[in-house]
């Protein structure tokens, strides 16, 4: 099993930033692919960003040129660089893990963009 733990959501104002952090623990094996999926209620989760093992990265539309993704394979972990946020960000983010045996999720993070 793999254990993801997740960190850094909270409440910024809109214009301010964030950096979520997405630690692996457990039984790992090499993830293929990790990154952020967010929710907001009563919407599907939604793709924000992820990278690859060969550290190519695909930023959905609406974050591009504002949000960066990077890991750190030593430490198995994952980084999303939230900048320049707005009120639409607002929802909970998912980190993900996958590897060939599966995908596995952490519990989630509310960020919430507020004046």
């Amino acid at each position: 099993q793999v254990q993801l733990s997740e960190s850094g959501g909270g409440l910024v104002q809109p214009g301010g930033s964030l950096r979520l952090v997405c630690a692996a623990s457990g039984s790992i094996s090499n993830a293929y692919t990790m990154g952020w999926y967010r929710q907001v209620p009563e919407q599907k989760r939604e793709l924000v960003a992820n990278i690859f093992n060969d550290s190519r990265t695909y930023f959905a539309d609406f974050v591009k040129g504002r949000f960066l993704i990077s890991k750190d394979n030593a430490e198995n972990t994952v980084y999303l660089q939230m900048n320049n946020l707005k009120p639409d960000d607002t929802g909970v983010y998912f980190c993900y893990w996958g590897e060939l045996r599966g995908v596995y999720w952490g519990q989630g993070l509310q960020v919430t963009v507020s004046s």
